[in-house]
């Protein structure tokens, strides 16, 4: 299954969920649980289909010999599951209509969980799906049919993208709660790429619904690791969320365990100094911690406790934030590596804070700070910084020196409330951690893929082009040969009238420049810096061109429908036999090739401004300071000149140059001055009318 189909399917299959969801009058909440359940059972019944010829072999082959097993021994080795026939998508599907489905629902889901580890019992929903069936009996069937939809041969892969983007878009229903337990894949994934968690112990003491896990599992695949080599741990306070979490897992085939606990009060792993990597998103700007909860927990003390100092008798933590900081410190072992999710506010700040910053940072582990846009996370709007630790970098000729990158103007507007990093703005910034590390050639590999990517698309320009321009200059050439017949074909008013309109002779008029694309000569040698600079140079003169080819294509393609719309004014010739003899009837197509067209061109574009946006800010292939972007500090400047400060933007400066922001990020920043300029207006108004009523009282 390609991605583009992949993201039909997704979207096809919340649509239709979703439409069910507000029939039957139900909040995201209720609804959830209960559909990721469906989708779990349909991931089950795929894989179990997958390994159930070799299940039954065994079987038949122990049968009647010492060796003999049941058949769930059997498929718990070979599949991790065992599935009841009454657990059988089919045989829910079929379920005759007066039977109870969430009564079926339920005994499917205990029967798969009877032979589970203890580890996953309990996990699965049974009863939410009562309720729905309580609203309206035709809800389940439907949402049944709905996920009949994804194919027998989707993988494990599949259905765990599908779970995620169902997570995401529950997350986004929900908003605030949302947030709670989802965390944005966009998100996840830059920090994945920056902590590379290619193996090892992986921990997440605020797991939410389990993302940080999935997005490792992936990266681990698409570096053609095993599997198998990674374990994760996880914690999550909410009861409901860990199911989901523990649910994630047993869709994603990912080893590990889920315990449903406070990380504040509960140290269920022995954690310190355990881990590999850490990866959270926790609860920002807790103050409800009790000191006497933490204060002999070595994961919290180590640094320092954040706590008022003076005479108050007051028991509370100032603020979690630091709390969690430390965890994540203590909780790797001598290689490990963290990523984790702060406020801004704790970049910078004082008092007991301040204290224990100024010994992480003392203590060479602080590697890279990363301040984000606003609008990436359900729960806050404002941004929030990305701290990464590396416990190996102490022993490296970086250990007095912490990468800063300010990325507040990189991102991708979803919606007017919502933004995201694309695979493209997440790999551009994990290219700058790279360099800064010394990793030079994983930027060149990256500048080659980008090349690569925009060569396939280019492949295909030509025919789009050819396509298109073809139809519009048949389509020109028809309707010319129409109008050499149109006096004989109509009264001599009439045809008097169509030539005063102007008609016949804007037909005549009707030209198509003489265009040609083609595509760059292909150098398979584009490993070196030279040689990728070279051709990106080549790449964005050919980029040029399609701009100037699309402007030329698209006056001539709206000429011609203007000349089109009177036509039919005029002559009333979408009701005439001969029109569509001559097949004048195209506009649609025409409007389908240029939409063929502007996507293989805005594909070639996009790469060559990925490339070009990495090659002009570090052009030799290394690492350098980029003003406004990124800046490598010493101690002499992270400590002497801005005292302990974490805040990316007291070091990468300001750029002057309104030139250097992209065309996205200016019409961003108008529409949002546009807004205020209009509030203002009106505010401006309310107080002439204002002014003008109190004169006229007065007077």
């Amino acid at each position: 299954m390609t991605n583009e189909q992949l993201k039909k399917l997704e979207k096809d299959l919340w649509d239709s969920a979703n439409s069910l969801r507000a029939y039957g009058g139900l909040k995201a909440a209720d609804y959830a649980v209960p559909v990721l359940g469906l989708i779990f059972l349909r991931f089950a019944e795929n894989k179990y289909s997958h390994y159930e010829p070799e299940i039954l072999k065994e079987f038949e082959a122990e049968k009647g010999t010492r060796l003999e097993r049941p058949i769930h021994s059997i498929a718990l080795a070979k599949c991790g599951f065992y599935l009841p026939d009454f657990a059988r998508y089919d045989y829910l599907l079929e379920l005759p209509g007066d039977e109870s489905l969430a009564k079926a629902l339920r005994k499917a889901m205990e029967g798969i969980e009877e032979f589970q580890d203890d580890k996953f019992k309990d996990v699965l929903p049974k009863e939410a799906y009562f309720d729905i069936e309580k609203k309206k009996a035709d809800i389940l069937p439907q949402l049944l049919k709905t996920f009949s939809d994804i194919p027998v041969d989707a993988t494990g892969d599949v259905f765990g993208k599908i779970y995620e983007f169902f997570l995401g878009e529950f997350a986004m229903s929900e908003g605030q709660k949302g947030g709670e337990f989802f965390t944005p894949t966009s998100v996840v994934r830059f920090i994945v790429e920056v902590i590379e968690p290619y193996a090892g112990k992986i921990y997440d003491p605020a797991c939410g619904s389990g993302g940080m896990f999935v997005q490792s599992a992936t990266f681990v695949k698409e570096a053609n690791h095993d599997l198998n080599d990674i374990y994760v741990y996880g914690q999550e306070y909410m009861g409901e969320t860990a199911r989901l979490a523990k649910m994630n897992l047993m869709v994603n085939n990912i080893r590990g365990e889920i315990i449903e606990t406070n990380s504040y009060e509960n140290d269920p792993y022995a954690g310190l100094g355990k881990f590999d990597f850490v990866m959270a998103n926790p609860p920002f700007n807790v103050k409800s911690v009790k000191e006497s909860t933490v204060k002999n927990d070595e994961r919290f003390y180590k640094y320092g406790l954040p706590k008022n100092k003076g005479k108050k008798t007051n028991d509370s933590i100032t603020d979690a934030n630091y709390l969690w900081i430390s965890l994540f410190a203590t909780s790797l072992n001598a290689n490990g590596r963290a990523g984790f999710v702060m406020p801004n506010s704790a970049s910078d700040a004082g008092n007991s804070e301040y204290e224990i910053r100024k010994k992480i940072v003392d203590s060479g582990i602080v590697d890279c700070m990363v301040s984000m846009p606003s609008n990436m996370f359900l729960t806050v709007t404002l941004p929030a910084t990305l701290w990464f630790f590396d416990k190996q970098k102490i022993n490296k000729d970086r250990k007095d020196q912490i990468l800063f990158i300010d990325a507040r103007n990189t991102y991708h507007q979803i919606d007017r409330a919502h933004r995201e990093w694309k695979e493209e703005h997440i790999q551009n910034l994990t290219a700058i951690v790279r360099l800064y590390r010394g990793e030079n050639e994983r930027y060149l590999e990256l500048i080659s893929q980008y090349i690569s990517q925009a060569n396939e698309a280019m492949e295909k320009v030509p025919t789009a082009f050819n396509e298109y321009w073809t139809l519009i200059q048949q389509t020109i050439i028809k309707l010319q040969n129409y109008t050499r017949d149109s006096k004989t074909k109509h009264k001599p008013d009439a045809f008097k009238k169509i030539v005063e309109s102007g008609l016949l002779q804007k037909i005549d008029e009707l030209t198509l420049p003489n265009l040609s694309v083609s595509v760059i000569t292909q150098n398979e040698l584009t490993a070196s810096n030279n040689q990728q600079l070279a051709y990106s140079k080549e790449l964005s003169v050919y980029t040029d061109q399609l701009k100037e080819i699309d402007t030329a294509l698209k006056i001539s393609k709206d000429t011609l429908f203007k000349v089109l719309v009177l036509a039919d004014k005029q002559v009333k010739v979408k009701n005439d036999k001969d029109w569509n003899g001559f097949g004048l009837n195209g506009l649609k197509q025409i409007e389908q090739l240029q939409q063929n067209w502007k996507d293989c061109t805005d594909q070639v574009c996009y790469y060559q401004a990925n490339i070009d946006w990495l090659q002009s800010r570090f052009p030799e292939a290394k690492y350098a300071d980029v003003v406004g972007l990124c800046n490598v500090a010493d101690r002499t400047e992270y400590v002497e000149e801005q005292d302990y400060s974490l805040s990316a933007a007291r070091y990468v400066g300001v750029v002057l140059d309104a030139e250097n922001i992209t065309n996205e990020e200016f019409k961003h920043k108008i529409e949002i001055k546009s807004l205020e300029f209009r509030k203002m207006s009106l505010k401006a108004l309310e107080l002439e009318n204002s002014i003008e009523n109190n004169l006229k009282n007065l007077f």
